[in-house]
């Protein structure tokens, strides 16, 4: 069996051999095949030192030495791990183990088990019990003796005692003298009458804001139930009602466009998210020979761009419609182009909403809106929010300049 002994005394072989200059390798019994060594052998020990493992088991010092006996010299891959872990005791293998664990103590986010090693031996006593482990802690902490004071308590009081000041006296020549009856009226008034009167006269810094704004809003009754240092609520919240789906009926409502009739003005779709796409289409198509409908809006109703191409062949034709309302929609750049070269013709609609579509027109069909507008002396209002600055400007004067030629004409 090697020992450490022995691997010792080789290695120190090797040393002296080394100072003394012989060229010779390590073997069983000393230098081999040296200059001073004789006749060399094909055939030698080789020691090689693959493993060592210094493990704490019991009272000594164990060394695990791997000895490897050939003709050459061995691959380091050629290690038998299995065989080494074999010749280890169940001790020295907990031991290693130990030692190997990979820990991470610096991240927070593992539990406590995995950031830092079981430094307990103890057996489990039994599963996880909360109430017997706070049960225990209390008993614990009452068995505990307190740590004596340095200056025991005396219950001795220190310093002078608090004594509240007097309100001083107003003067005779400062006080405020009123009539008996107001005398008689303050003397017998509410706290929450008393805000209110502060209210009246101005003294808006003796209450909230909401106190004095409800005391000025209301007459012939007290607003304020609570008096002036009364806490500041918060206003209850007011519910109100949903507002009611739209009755109009398309199928009706398309049959006294398409008959022109004189008592229909106004064609109200919006939020009807049913209403198919030829329905619209036809509702377009009739608007074409119409002549008494002024105000048209199919806000959100799911308008795509054929609705869109329907809508730009009537204005081209159409000249009794002054307001059209088509925002909320589905309609993309294409089928608003359409829409806005086709007011070229135009000279009737007053007010047109295109706003909040579903997909952004771009900065070409904002520079054609600005274009437009320069071009188009009825428009008075158009609803739409400008992306970029230079067509926003363009057309905020154009309607200006509208809108002062129509003041100019009535002023005649």
């Amino acid at each position: 069996m090697l020992t450490l002994q022995s691997v010792t005394s080789h290695y120190s072989s090797f040393s002296t051999a080394e100072e003394e200059g012989v060229d010779g390798r390590v073997g069983a019994g000393g230098v081999v095949g040296g200059q001073n060594g004789g006749e060399e052998w094909e055939q030698f020990l080789s020691f090689q030192l693959l493993g060592a493992s210094a493990l704490h088991a019991g009272e000594g010092l164990c060394v695990c030495v791997s000895v490897c006996v050939s003709t050459t010299m061995s691959d380091p891959r050629d290690i038998d791990e299995d065989a080494i872990l074999k010749g280890l005791s169940p001790e020295e293998l907990e031991k290693l183990e130990y030692e190997l664990a990979e820990m991470d103590p610096e991240n927070a986010m593992l539990p406590a088990g995995l950031r830092q090693r079981d430094q307990t031996k103890k057996n489990p006593t039994g599963p996880y019990d909360r109430d017997a482990l706070m049960q225990h802690l209390e008993k614990v902490a009452l068995e505990h003796k307190d740590r004596e004071d340095l200056v025991p308590f005396t219950g001795e009081k220190k310093g002078k005692a608090f004594v509240a000041k007097k309100p001083e006296e107003i003067p005779e020549h400062e006080q405020v003298i009123l009539e008996p009856e107001l005398e008689e009226a303050l003397k017998n008034a509410t706290d929450a009458e008393m805000c209110d009167i502060a209210a009246i006269l101005g003294m808006y810094t003796l209450m909230s804001n909401k106190q004095y704004y409800d005391a000025l809003g209301t007459t012939g009754t007290i607003a304020n139930t609570e008096g002036i240092n009364s806490v500041v609520k918060a206003d209850p919240f007011k519910i109100f009602p949903a507002e009611p789906p739209n009755g109009t009926n398309v199928e009706e409502t398309l049959e006294r466009i398409v008959s022109n009739d004189s008592g229909l003005t106004e064609v109200n779709l919006n939020n009807i998210k049913d209403i198919p796409i030829p329905t619209l289409k036809e509702v377009f198509e009739a608007m074409k020979g119409n002549s008494h409908v002024e105000v048209l809006s199919i806000a959100a109703t799911r308008s795509n761009d054929p609705v869109a191409y329907a809508c730009a062949e009537m204005l081209q034709e159409n000249t009794s419609l002054q307001s059209l309302n088509i925002e909320s929609n589905f309609i993309t750049a294409d089928g608003m182009m359409a829409i806005i070269k086709a007011m070229a013709n135009n000279a009737t609609l007053v007010e047109l909403k295109i706003d909040n579509q579903r997909q952004k027109l771009g900065d070409s069909v904002e520079m054609e809106i600005a274009s437009m507008l320069e071009n188009n002396s009825s428009i008075l209002k158009f609803g739409y929010h400008f992306e970029q600055q230079g067509p926003r400007t363009r057309a905020a004067m154009a309607v200006t300049r509208n809108n002062d030629m129509l003041r100019q004409q009535r002023l005649r």
